[in-house]
């Protein structure tokens, strides 16, 4: 039989023919630039042809013919994105003329046009690019960075490069030089330079110049392109690549490499292409002292000097001539390491304009002009795709020298070809591509059509991945090749054979396209133009187009193999016809390629898979994976001739043939056995049989009736209904009679016989696999057949018994057995994981249940995953190992691969998908559906997206997709919709607010009361004794009144809506209007204050406007796309609104938006000098910038900043109040830094001195302030820890400059600034307290923030005599009171106790006495007034103290205690006679109703509302401008961000509070004395989002749920859990251990804060949107608010469930039929059961267990003898006992529950199959037979014994013999004895 085994030429069919024409052509037809196409096809051939007269006359024809052909051209590739279940398309890219066509298609669908691009000139290439934009993720706990691709489209034309992404975004990238093609790497686009040397051979000899160039991406420059190469004693060479007779031919993405072709030594060479390193880059751009000249560099040229700043020549130190050669020797290691070139080096690409066109010849050679060269290219095949223009170059210009520019990109050589002595010139590759083999090992193919050779270089990937070595090359004859993938093959393609034994595989027989050939006897045979030579490939088949007379004619062959009719049409001819022939191939994708014919049409065909069977594929896939690679070569062209030879067999019948094709290969014959003989066909493997013949009809015959008659599926159809209708015991089948002859013996000399055992054992391990998919169970029955045979032969015995077991009534005793000699025997390789004991999927899962260890399951990577999953899932959750698909993967899996037996270790677990486990049998997958059921019922928050869909809950999956609330217009109560428009608060989430104030309009009263949009209501009684002008008067001065406090609401309503509105890129941010006009009833007359009537304050809006525009501003969210052009686009015309452009623009640095504003945007608003948009500016990108020390903004501060400039500069006349933004601009970009110099500076300015001629006069308190503030927020919270400022003594300072004394000399670079004194302010040597106490005391207090340092804490104490208090200002007492209690930060407590013991001791007493002031008019009672004043100052800054300290917090206690005061201030306020004045007693009560906003921040609680209501409507008296500020903050502060934000304790927003409550309010709207008032709105950046909302996933409404709030342990309180009802705020997150969402109206959740707050923090900052999933049958808490609506309430009336009751708890429509075809009793007898059963589903919500219930319904009721189903049935019953679910019963936090499964369903079902056993085990059966080994009958009681054995898992019977258990003695006494059978058995063994 070994001539069956060699080699021969075989024929497989290709698919049906199609006719092709590009879609692109046919749709450019009907563009309207198609006339111009047809118009430029009409020129003259005279105008085509090449200008290069050297070229001749047959280059000018070929260039016509060129010219003609480039006109269009188009490429083909693979789909790609597409993820799995998609189809499968092709993408086409075709360009003519000036247009691109994209379009897409595939087999169900017509091509479509995906993209049409039209371009200004003549499109020159087109090409698909991917570029890679790597995006920073500084959010992102484990990725700091990742790399987004965007796929494009390039389309070149003659001066630039078109760049066109799928997503939209448009490029375009002039082209500096000529460029000769593009091609698209892994990195981007690289350009090969049109050279000059090629071109003019007979020109002067010039300096060669680069030739490649790399753009990263269409926003970068073009770099050059480098070499690394290794010069002498292995020293590193970096050079640019510069060879003019270098030629790219080739590129690829993965691996990047590129291919170059040498146009003198006519060789290719292989590089790799990669990134420079920072090392390759400063070594190609420094300029080493030691260079010397090189010969032929012009020195003085233009094209020396000007190509210095262009493309990198520079003088002879420069770093061209460092890396050139020092020799004339030619090296292949470089491309620019020869005799023809040096390496010049490229200066900074800037340099080259890429807005000229690279074919204008201009004088001044600026731009573009610098590479352009006069060029005439000759032509290879593919390449100079773009035309040159010719130039001259100017050798008299010198450019100045730039900076050099960086490459991107280095050239590495891998290969080159090996120079040969006798070549022809002409021998560029004209096709290459990269395809693999069988054995995994890659090739680089390259078609030389001079040789007509395929040549093919292997190359491996080196241990690290990154190089790859070539080790071979092999030659293949070929006219044209081109590679090919079949089609839904993964995991096994045809493959190259060239090395193993350079086998021809086949030829391909293209129907429609075969002429007959006319041959005489001698003479040589034509090859037919319609065969080609397949050569397999793995991932690419390769179809050779043999060169014409090369091969001999196959007709001989076509006769035998061909189908009748066209066997007799060749016969019948005798000549040969004049028919069109294959003259190339192209577009290969997939497995389709295009022929080229001669006569110029296409056609499309389609090469043949290797298998449609999912069996057949996956038996493939073992066999490739065990057997040696080159044996698997053979057996894989062997089944892919047979199986897609031309009339082939039908696709139900490719298992029989793969099966006798297999076991022919093993050494069987086929024909002499029983279970082969009878299959539908022939194959031509065997030996004894034929040929293959043509298939037959497929109408049938008789003989196909007789077959299906005696078949056995046949007979087990009809037995089985005379055993149920006879009550007989069955008869075996008819067994066919064997031929007479020989025994049966298998041929050791084949060539499959050595790997049999290994063969069998993949096999086996494929069979268990296919068990566990319902879908390809038949599959494992078709193979068992096989197997059975093969363990006979290798006297396998428990292989056997467990094959019986599985099928017994398909598995039958042979008659006949093939018997392999014993000598043979030894030339089978054994392998060592084939074990006598045979690996059983499901009796391992069963070992695991009963808690006994398992060995480790064998495993085939890529055949066996279900097998994988499956085991890693029983070891995750049955056994308990939580290493299991970790670290401990070893101790369940082993790897089984060819030859070896090793351990498997996986680091990367797939869970399973929900449409897998709908296909593992119920059993099996029991434990996985009850461990989903309890990670259902206890989820963690933070799993992925893919794990949440798994088990359920789509409310966690939805939370995965970060999706954030929908803003609705809010029902207001206000007038009108125009109105309702225009106050600036309509972008609230009202459904929201609806939930959270849901018992009163709270959020209606805020708006009335903040809206600014409205005119204001005038009313003033008309007293008879006024007149008409004076009643006008009075009108205008009570508006005057009423517009202090409208000018005072913009703060107040900016935090009211902070973070509310996303805005429309289109449309320009609205701006509420501060409307200062009146109306006064009754008839509603207007009152302006414009009449002249009454003095109006100049500029008194021009802070209100400010302010107003920063609260438009602050309504945008931080997440909205916000961009620089929409920023400009928002600047107002009209000067008018300048203003509020400058708080609109501080209000963008606050929510983090100005960082997106262009630097070239800030300059220009600076430069203006409008004082309002610098302050307003530096404040905002000092926000945005907040502790990153940006030296940008840095310069940028410093230039407002004298103190920062150095002292010989410029005096710069900058607005008093932009020094004051800036210094606090300083505080904030330094925030917590400790920076040492920026600290001295803002410590010396705290006490800047006045300077002559009014310097620093005016406004110094504010300045002084700022510096304090700024100094505290650089050294926040550091404490003594100031490292490196010991010697600056800060503490000591700030308490001088706090308590006064002698000024110190000013010491640093401004000193000399503070030499002469001031002329206006006569202050002396001493400190004006006055000016630097506030800011010293708060910079101390911020710089010891919440150290509890008693020593500084002391200093801050209130005086505690008379003749002490007597030094200080009343007021200062409030901050220095604050200042102490926030260092000893844990002593505050919220009680009046506490905020009482802050005032000293005789202070207290005497506040009793104020009763009595007004009866003492004498010095004690002006004293009595200055305790008084400075008891309630104290006792305001303690309430302040408790308001920092518990801010965001809405504790009760601190709440009660500051609104007590709050009452007590009031009532002070309120009476008739006030002896401490008006004013500080409003100053208290203002800043204890700040305190008390502070703490319940966004809580809208209704007692502070009142209290903000009431002092709202107070206008006359003291109430001016700064009151009303102060309490309409604190109405903001209470509703901040529409209640879903609240304040935060930490460091930086105690820094921004300080800076934004400083409490000394302006006096009038103009007023920035004492402090700036744009720093009212720092505020901001202490708030955080801390509002959780729980949102319905079914109907995405926002609802009402319970929540489990768990309080970590700390020194004032243990563990504590409260109860709050969602939507709700949450305390701060590091305060918190756990948030739970409680049962049983929803689903549990917990968000375990313990392990991070980066989970809770990302579900806060998108709205607080938290999903949650209502439970079957329960009703939210807004329609059902006491739980007693619920579906699952007892009802009495009600006993049985209705299936039309199915409706309110689910609406899948699977289980509503089932309930209406299942459940009705009229069309279903079992409605009572199902019903049961659809009833414990849906309630427990677990509809996937509905086909469990069912299967298992079925195992009961069916027939035993199926034993698949009660394996099955033996798993479930064995979960029910395991350990596993014991213990979860016991567990007290699990509360008892059980299996999925209802407690009273399995014991009826067990019992019922128990029974069943039983009966048939009391009567007669061949237990006893089995048990002594003797051969088995056949029929019902054999099916019975295996269903018995099956499922009660008893041994074999040679493993009972081991174990000295007689069969003769069980068998008597299990009959005579009263214990069950069973029982028995258990206790024998």
């Amino acid at each position: 039989m070994s001539n069956v085994y060699e080699e021969r030429s075989a024929m497989i069919a290709a698919g049906e023919l199609q006719s092709f024409v590009p879609f692109g052509r046919e749709h450019c037809k009907n563009h309207p630039n198609a006339v111009n196409l047809q118009l430029r096809q009409l020129q003259p051939a005279s105008e085509l042809w090449s200008s290069d007269g050297a070229a001749g006359l047959v280059g000018s024809l070929q260039e016509v013919t060129l010219h003609e052909r480039e006109k269009e051209f188009w490429q083909l590739r693979k789909g790609s994105g597409s993820s799995a279940g998609q189809v499968e398309y092709e993408e086409e890219l075709y360009a003519a003329g000036n247009m691109v066509i994209w379009s897409r298609g595939s087999k169900g669908q017509a091509s479509n046009v995906y993209k049409a691009f039209t371009v200004d000139s003549a499109v020159q290439q087109a090409l698909w690019c991917n570029f890679t934009v790597r995006h920073n993720k500084k959010s992102s706990k484990y990725h700091s960075s990742q790399e987004i691709v965007e796929q494009t489209v390039c389309i070149a034309q003659s001066t630039c490069v078109n760049v066109h992404s799928v997503s939209g975004k448009d490029f375009i990238s002039p082209l500096p030089f000529q460029v000769s093609t593009l091609w698209p790497t892994k990195f981007g686009l690289l350009f090969e330079r049109k050279n000059v040397m090629s071109d003019a051979p007979l020109s002067p000899p010039r300096e060669h110049l680069p030739t490649l160039f790399s753009m990263l991406h269409p926003v970068d420059e073009i770099a050059p392109v480098v070499c690394s190469s290794t010069g002498l004693f292995d020293i590193p060479r970096i050079q640019y690549v510069s060879d003019s007779m270098l030629r790219v031919v080739f590129t690829c993405c993965d691996p990047s490499i590129i291919m170059t072709y040498d146009m003198v030594q006519c060789t290719h060479t292989v590089w790799a292409l990669r990134k420079v390193t920072p090392e390759e880059q400063s070594m190609v751009l420094k300029c080493p002292e030691q260079a010397t000249l090189v010969q032929g560099i012009l020195g003085a040229s233009f094209l020396n000097n000007h190509l210095r700043n262009s493309c990198g020549l520079d003088s002879p130190g420069s770093p061209l001539h460092c890396h050139a050669l020092h020799n004339q020797n030619r090296m292949t290691s470089s491309p620019s390491m020869h005799s023809r070139a040096h390496s010049p080096t490229i200066s900074n690409m800037a340099a080259l304009s890429r807005s000229h066109s690279p074919g204008m010849a201009s004088p001044s050679f600026s731009g573009a002009q610098r590479f352009n060269l006069s060029c005439h290219s000759l032509s290879a095949r593919g390449h100079s795709l773009l035309p040159l223009s010719n130039s001259t170059l100017n050798e008299t210009l010198l450019v100045p020298e730039m900076e050099p520019i960086k490459p991107d990109l280095c050239i590495e050589q891998l290969w080159s070809e090996t120079v040969s002595t006798s070549r022809e010139k002409s021998c560029q590759a004209s096709k290459i591509f990269l395809s693999s083999d069988l054995c995994e090992n890659k090739y680089l193919c390259f078609l030389v059509e001079s040789h007509q050779q395929l040549r093919c270089v292997k190359f491996l990937e080196s241990n690290n991945q990154s190089q790859l070595i070539f080790v071979s090359v092999v030659s293949v004859p070929a006219k044209d090749a081109a590679p090919l993938e079949v089609k839904n093959i993964c995991f096994l393609h045809l493959m190259f054979n060239f090395f193993f034994c350079e086998l021809q595989v086949s030829k391909v027989f293209v129907p429609g396209l075969l002429s007959p050939t006319f041959s005489l006897p001698g003479s040589t045979a034509r090859r037919s133009p319609g065969l080609m030579d397949l050569v397999p490939f793995l991932s690419a088949v390769l179809l050779l187009l043999a060169q014409m007379g090369m091969m001999p004619s196959p007709v001989s062959e076509v006769r035998g193999s061909v189908m009748h009719h066209e066997s007799s049409w060749l016969e019948d001819c005798t000549f040969q016809q004049a028919v069109p022939h294959i003259h190339a191939l192209r577009d290969a994708v997939s497995n389709r390629v295009t022929l080229e014919l001669s006569s110029g049409s296409m056609l499309r065909i389609t090469v043949p898979e290797i298998a449609t069977s999912d069996l057949v594929k996956r038996c493939l896939q073992a066999i490739r994976l065990i057997l040696p690679k080159d044996t698997a070569m053979k057996v894989l062209i062997k089944w892919y001739n047979n199986y897609n030879a031309p009339g082939g067999p039908s696709m139900h019948l490719e298992w029989n043939l793969f099966v006798t094709c297999v076991m022919t290969l093993m050494g069987y014959n086929t024909e002499r056995l029983a279970w082969t003989h009878n299959l539908h066909f022939e194959v031509p493997l065997s030996p004894v049989i034929a040929p293959k013949k043509a298939r037959p009809a497929d109408t049938g015959s008789d003989e196909d009736w007789e077959y299906l008659r005696s078949s056995d599926y046949h007979w087990q159809l009809s037995m089985r209904q005379m055993v149920s209708v006879l009550g007989q015991r069955a008869s075996a089948p008819p067994v066919e009679e064997e031929d007479s002859g020989p025994a049966l013996c298998v041929d050791s000399s084949a060539l499959l016989f050595p790997h049999i055992p290994a063969l069998f054992y993949v096999l086996h391990l494929l069979y268990e696999d296919l068990k566990l998919d319902a879908l390809q169970r038949s599959g494992a029955q078709a193979l068992v057949g096989l197997l059975h045979q093969l363990a006979r032969d290798l006297q396998l015995e428990e292989y056997i018994d467990l094959y019986w077991r599985d099928y017994p009534s398909f598995i039958k005793p042979f008659t006949k057995s093939c018997v392999i000699d014993q000598a043979y025997m030894e030339q089978l390789n054994w392998p060592s994981f084939l074990t006598a004991e045979p690996p059983c999927v499901f009796n391992w899962l069963s070992s695991c249940l009963r808690g006994h260890s398992v060995p480790p399951f064998p495993y085939m990577p890529n055949i066996c995953e279900r097998t994988r999953l499956l085991v890693l899932s029983y070891a995750l959750y049955v056994v308990g190992d939580e290493n299991a698909v970790s670290t401990e993967v070893s101790k369940y899996l082993t790897k089984i691969s060819a030859g070896e037996l090793r351990c498997y270790c996986m680091c990367v677990y797939n869970w399973f998908t929900l449409k897998d486990l709908e296909l593992v049998p119920f059993g099996a997958a029991l434990p996985i559906r009850d461990a989903i059921y309890q990670c259902r019922e206890h989820p963690c928050s933070d799993w992925s997206e893919e794990v949440c869909a798994l088990i359920g809950r789509q409310d966690l999956t939805k939370q995965a997709n970060k999706v954030t609330l929908s803003v609705g217009k809010s029902v207001s109560v206000l007038p009108s919709e125009a109105d309702e428009e225009e106050d600036g608060m309509t972008d609230q989430h009202p459904e929201v607010t609806g939930l959270i104030w849901s018992q009163d309009l709270r959020e209606q009263e805020v708006r009335r009361l903040l809206q600014s949009s409205r005119p204001i209501r005038v009313n003033v009684p008309h007293l008879p004794e006024l007149s008409d002008h004076e009643y006008i008067e009075e009108k205008e001065n009570k508006l005057l009144q009423l517009c202090q406090r409208t000018m005072a609401l913009p703060v107040g309503r900016g935090l009211f809506t902070l973070f509310s509105y996303r805005p429309v890129p289109t449309e320009p941010l609205p701006v509420p209007k501060l409307n200062l006009t009146g109306r006064a009833p009754p008839r509603n007359t207007m009152v302006d204050l414009n009449s002249g009537n009454i003095d109006v304050p100049p500029n008194m809006t021009c802070w209100p406007s400010f302010h107003n525009g920063v609260a438009a501003g602050l309504k945008i969210a931080s997440a909205s796309q916000v961009e620089s052009a929409w920023i400009a686009y928002n600047k107002p015309k009209n000067a008018e609104l300048a203003n509020e452009y400058a708080g609109f623009l501080m209000a963008l640095g606050l929510n983090g938006h100005l960082t997106k504003l262009a630097t070239l945007n800030i300059h220009d608003n600076l430069n203006k000098g409008h004082e309002m948009t610098s302050i307003g500016l530096l404040l905002g990108v000092s926000a945005a910038k907040l502790g990153t020390m940006d030296m940008s903004i840095t310069r940028l501060l410093s230039i407002h900043i004298p103190a920062l400039l150095p002292p010989t500069s410029t005096e710069l006349d900058v607005p008093h109040s932009v020094q004051v933004a800036a210094v606090v601009g300083i505080g904030l970009v330094y925030q917590g830094t400790g920076h040492r110099h920026n600290a001295e500076v803002l410590l010396a300015e705290i006490g800047r001195p006045p300077g002559p001629e009014m310097e620093y006069c005016t406004d110094r308190e504010s300045y002084s302030l700022a510096a304090g503030l700024a100094l505290g927020m650089v050294c926040l919270g550091h404490g003594s820890n100031l490292i490196g400022m010991s010697d600056l003594n800060v503490p000591e300072q700030l308490y001088q400059y706090m308590v006064g004394g002698h000024r110190r000399t000013h010491t640093g670079m401004n000193r000399e600034k503070h030499k002469s004194p001031s002329y206006q302010i006569k202050e002396g040597d001493t400190i004006n307290v006055d000016v630097t106490c506030p800011g010293a005391t708060l910079a101390l207090a911020m710089i010891y923030l919440k150290t509890n340092n008693r020593s500084i804490a002391d200093w801050l104490k209130a005086p505690d005599t008379m003749f002490l208090l007597d030094f200080i200002k009343p007021e200062f007492l409030l901050l220095r009171t604050l200042a102490r209690c926030l260092i000893m930060w844990d002593d505050i407590l919220p009680n009046a106790e506490w905020v009482n013991s802050n005032v000293p001791q005789v202070h207290q007493k005497n506040a009793l006495c104020l009763k009595r002031i007004v009866l003492w008019p004498s010095a004690q009672g002006f004293f009595l007034v200055l305790q008084s004043q400075a008891h309630d100052y104290i006792i305001a800054g303690a309430c302040m103290a408790v308001g920092f300290r518990f801010a965001g917090s809405a504790n009760t206690d601190a709440f009660e205690c500051l609104y007590k005061f709050a009452r007590t201030f009031m009532q002070s306020l309120t009476a008739t006679t006030v002896a401490v004045g008006l004013y500080n007693l409003q100053t208290c009560l203002s800043m204890v109703l700040i305190a008390i906003s502070m703490v319940m921040s966004g809580s809208g609680d209704l007692k502070v509302l009142q209290l903000c209501r009431f002092l709202h409507r107070r206008t006359s008296g003291e109430m001016n401008y700064g009151f009303h500020m102060a309490h309409h903050m604190a109405l903001g502060l209470l509703f901040l961000g529409g209640g879903r934000y609240t304040l935060s304790t930490s460091n930086s927003a105690i820094a921004a509070l300080l800076c934004a409550l400083y409490p000394h309010f302006p006096a009038h709207s103009t007023d920035n004395r004492y402090h700036l008032q744009a720093l009212r709105h720092l505020s901001v950046l202490a708030a955080e989002p801390r509002l959780l909302v729980p949102v319905d996933v079914d109907t995405l409404k926002p609802c009402h749920a319970l929540l489990d709030v768990t309080y970590k342990e700390t020194q004032w309180y243990e563990e504590t859990t409260v109860e709050l009802m969602a939507p709700t705020l949450l305390p701060e997150l590091h305060l918190l251990k756990e948030i739970k969402v409680k049962g049983p109206r929803y689903w549990e959740l917990t968000i375990d804060i313990s392990r991070g707050t980066q989970h809770l923090q990302s579900i806060l900052s998108r709205d607080g949107v938290l999903y949650v999933k209502l439970r079957a049958g329960q009703l939210p808490y807004k329609e059902d608010p006491q739980g007693l609506n619920s579906r699952l309430t007892p009802n009495p009336e009600v006993r049985v469930f209705q299936p039309e009751a199915i409706s309110d708890f689910t609406s899948d429509t699977a289980l509503l039929s089932f309930a209406e075809y299942f459940c009705n009793p009229s069309k279903n007898n079992k409605h009572t059961l199902f019903s049961a059963i659809l009833y414990e589903c849906v309630t427990q919500e677990n509809p996937e267990m509905l086909p469990t219930y069912v299967a298992i319904d079925q195992v009961r009721v069916s027939d035993v003898c199926e034993t698949f189903a009660l394996g099955q049935m033996r798993l479930v019953l064995e979960l029910c006992e395991s350990h596993m679910l014991q213990c979860r019963l016991n567990s007290p936090h699990r509360k008892g529950r059980g299996l999925l499964l209802s407690s009273e369903f399995l014991p009826v079902m067990k019992s019922a199959i128990g029974s069943a056993l039983d009966c048939w085990l009391s009567g007669d059966h061949l237990l006893r037979a089995y048990l002594k080994g003797q051969t088995l009958g056949e029929g019902t009681d054999a099916n019975m014994l295996a269903s018995f054995l099956l499922y009660h898992s008893l041994p074999s019977f040679r493993k009972m013999t081991s174990a000295d258990l007689e069969g003769k003695v069980l068998c008597t006494q299990a009959k005579c004895s009263p214990v069950p059978p069973i029982k028995m058995l258990e206790l024998k063994c």
